[in-house]
């Protein structure tokens, strides 16, 4: 018989609240190896001893058979003398070691946990908090590494005599589940409304339900934060949620009990309804179809719905017992992070909602629902959070000290990078309120915390007056600053490494740029930490500044008033004070073109949410196929929606004096106010020569660079219709298009592209 021989082996990556270690000793077990597996620092060590053979099927399941939430890094392995040990068991956590963690995200109640959820037989039939090894609050829940209990919010949820007994059974699901509990030892609901209080997880859902039947609207805790919920088919109970929030426009997710009457609602692919499915639970913006059962009020305006499928068990009791769709936006204040506290959500929503449906789990760090929408093809981020953030990415080289990079002031995220690593936060949102920045550095203090890393330097943008600059300079820490649009343009040119000279489009509302006027329509060649202006728009001048980003008229009377147009709708004094050039900074943005097409296309003149004038658009030229010619077709044709698609208008494209070549919207005005135009074909023209002139930018680009890859990033690409038009424009004239698909095009990748161009500096 062969000798008995031993290996230490290590594996890092994300095997850590995964249910790795019960993984191994249940492979272990099955391959006949004796020894031991613990956590250590991030990363999983393991003594195995057995015969040859047994070792070597052993380490090949190791990866191969590795749990479906866990992502395992590299294999380390070496020979070691063997120990004797008669079983294989697990160790309580090694510490001491230089730290390699990674961190989970949040997971989805799993189908065996739901399996049980639904038997009467079961003693967790029904319980609102359900989980194991596979499935339940991560990152919401760890207040320290290594991932075991006590360093959990379920420290002080002492496991009773039949949950300890599964948790120390290697053959259970639970076994050494952090987070597992039961109606005996665990959590539970209260509901509240008013002065009435409803202990008792049966008690508070009933309430809960009847509460939203009776078109009220309920703030439920979750996983990540509070929803504000009600029923999406009741025209009240929504109008009166938008009145309440304010938000009289921005449209609202629907979280639908099952893909059965998702279907029934939107139009989805078999692939974007796995995505749907899949552990991180995103909502998804899909197309909605005509005749849905849903409330007019849930997206105004607009064509396409958020969509999302229950994630936790709550909420899986929540809905099949209301038996349909409900609202399920934000627990906050607007623009805010998400509120995670019974008391403070009380507080400070008690003008919301009607009723609260709590629970005494802690929620240690908020995490906001991850959001995508799908364009070109594949579902792409709009916003990073529970299921999908913190989001661990890989740097191409290893810098010299660790760095915290704060993102941007508006859709904010930081980005803590060390060596080869990076790891994005989950979405924190504007920092207008000291709430926001009380998140930010909460956020920034918990990412170092839990993976050991002390940042000594901070990067910033160079926008003087963002949110975060008080407490970068409370930090005491070198400052290192980065142009807004260059983080943009290198936080996509990491997704794509095999290209080594761009021609990157960064379009977004503003940014401020290397002249010190607003940017936001801008070409550059290069790549990270080489980045050449090469092309923008017309400069125009805003008058009042930020107050055009809510009123979108202001964008409207600059662009006449630049082409020597009155603009009646805007007051004199304003004329005045613009033509002084008082309070009037020059800019370039696409985003202002597009709240101006907004406005003077009558569809928006005053905004109740950041971009509701260009999602307007968006949803108008929806209808219309848009396929901009070659560049080297004559496009000048009439618009006439009867003969096919509507054509681009072409917009004159000119080098200035300083070489920057530059494309005039002038063309444009006529066409977006003239009344006998439709509207949604004035809508689809816009897009059209948009991306046409974007096209025109590249090819003069690659005439002078020899570039031939196109990057498309800034908010402005969130725009499906224009970024499938631009794409395919693109590609016509020979082309590689790219848009980013693991880093969100808007804000929220900032902070990482700041990282990127930072490091090839």
């Amino acid at each position: 018989m062969p000798e008995r021989e031993a290996r230490h082996l290590t594996l890092s990556g994300k095997v850590q609240g995964v249910g790795f270690r019960p993984f191994v000793h249940r492979l272990a077990h099955r391959h006949g190896i004796t020894g031991w597996v613990r956590n250590a620092s991030g990363a999983v060590e393991i003594h195995a001893e057995g015969e040859p053979a047994q070792l070597e099927r052993f380490v090949a399941a190791l990866v191969a058979e590795a749990p479906p939430l866990s992502a395992p890094g590299p294999l380390g392995m070496s020979r070691c003398p063997p120990e004797g040990h008669a079983a294989f068991a697990i160790l309580d956590s090694a510490a001491g070691r230089e730290a390699d963690i990674h961190l989970p995200a949040d997971g989805f109640v799993c189908a065996d946990c739901l399996a049980e959820l639904e038997d009467p037989a079961n003693r967790r039939h029904r319980y609102p908090f359900i989980n194991c090894t596979q499935c339940g609050p991560r990152y919401t829940l760890i207040t320290a590494l290594p991932y075991d209990r006590p360093n959990t919010a379920m420290r002080d949820f002492a496991l009773c005599p039949d949950c300890r007994a599964e948790y120390e059974n290697p053959l259970d699901r639970r076994f050494h589940a952090e987070p597992m509990a039961c109606p005996v030892c665990g959590p539970h609901l209260h509901f509240v409304e008013g002065e009435r209080i409803e202990p008792g997880d049966e008690a508070a859902l009933a309430a809960a339900v009847a509460a939203l039947r009776a078109g009220k609207i309920v703030a439920a805790k979750g996983v990540g934060g509070y929803h504000l919920m009600c029923d999406a088919t009741n025209d009240a109970a929504i109008a009166a949620l938008r009145e309440r929030k304010p938000r009289p426009a921005k449209p609202l997710a629907v979280m639908f009990p099952g893909l059965d009457a998702l279907r029934a609602a939107v139009h989805a692919t078999p692939a974007l309804e796995a995505f749907l499915a899949s552990p991180e639970r995103p909502i998804v913006l899909l197309p909605k179809r005509a005749g849905a059962n849903l409330s007019r009020h849930i997206a105004p305006g607009l064509a396409e719905i958020g969509c999302l499928l229950p994630y936790s068990p709550l909420h899986a009791l929540l809905l099949a017992d209301f038996g349909g769709a409900l609202v399920a936006t934000s627990g906050n204040l607007s623009g805010e992070p998400v509120l995670t506290e019974n008391a403070d959500a009380q507080a400070r929503l008690a003008h919301l909602a009607d009723a609260f449906l709590h629970h005494d789990r802690p929620i240690v760090r908020p995490a906001d629902d991850p959001v995508y929408r799908p364009i070109a093809g594949a579902p792409r981020p709009l916003r990073l959070g529970r299921g999908s953030a913190p989001l661990e990415l890989d740097l191409p080289v290893p810098l010299s000290e660790p760095l915290l990079a704060l993102g941007s002031h508006m859709k904010n995220t930081v980005c803590l990078a060390w060596e080869n690593r990076a790891v994005v936060s989950p979405h924190i949102g504007e920092l207008d309120t000291a709430r926001s920045l009380d998140t930010l550095a909460q956020v920034a203090a918990d990412l170092q915390r839990l993976y050991q890393v002390e940042a000594k330097r901070l990067i910033v943008d160079r926008h003087p007056g963002y949110g975060y600059r008080r407490y970068a300079r409370d930090s005491g820490l070198p400052l290192a600053e980065v142009w807004h649009h260059h983080a943009h343009a290198s936080a996509l040119a990491w997704e794509f490494p095999e290209t080594e000279d761009w021609i990157v489009f960064a379009w977004d509302g503003v940014g401020l740029g290397a002249d010190r006027t607003l940017w936001g329509g801008e070409a550059f060649t290069g790549a990270p930490g080489r980045w050449r202006h090469a092309a923008s728009f017309r400069p125009f001048r805003l008058p009042g500044g930020d107050k055009a980003g809510r009123e979108p008229w202001r964008a409207a009377a600059a662009l006449r008033w630049e082409t020597g147009a009155d603009a009646p709708f805007a007051p004199a004094p304003l004329h005045q004070a613009w033509a002084a050039r008082l309070n009037s900074p020059v800019s370039t943005a696409v985003g202002r073109l597009f709240d101006a097409a907004a406005a003077l296309a009558g569809v928006c003149t005053h905004a109740s949410f950041e971009g509701e004038g260009p999602m307007q658009l968006d949803a108008l030229a929806q209808a219309c196929a848009l396929r901009p010619e070659p560049p080297d077709k004559a496009r000048d044709r009439p618009v006439d929606g009867r003969a096919g698609s509507p054509r681009a208008i072409p917009l004159p494209l000119e080098p200035d004096a300083a070489g920057l070549w530059r494309s005039d919207w002038a063309p444009l005005l006529p066409m977006l106010a003239d009344p006998a135009v439709p509207v949604a074909e004035r809508a689809a023209v816009f897009h059209a020569s948009l991306a046409q002139a974007l096209v025109d930018q590249a090819v003069r680009l690659r005439e002078a660079t020899g570039a031939s890859s196109v990057g498309l990033t800034g908010g402005v690409f969130q725009n499906r219709v224009l970024a499938e038009a631009a794409i395919a424009g693109l590609r016509a004239a020979g082309f590689t298009a790219c848009l980013p698909q693991r880093i969100p095009v808007n804000d929220a990748g900032l902070s990482f592209g700041q990282v990127i161009e930072f490091l090839h500096r």
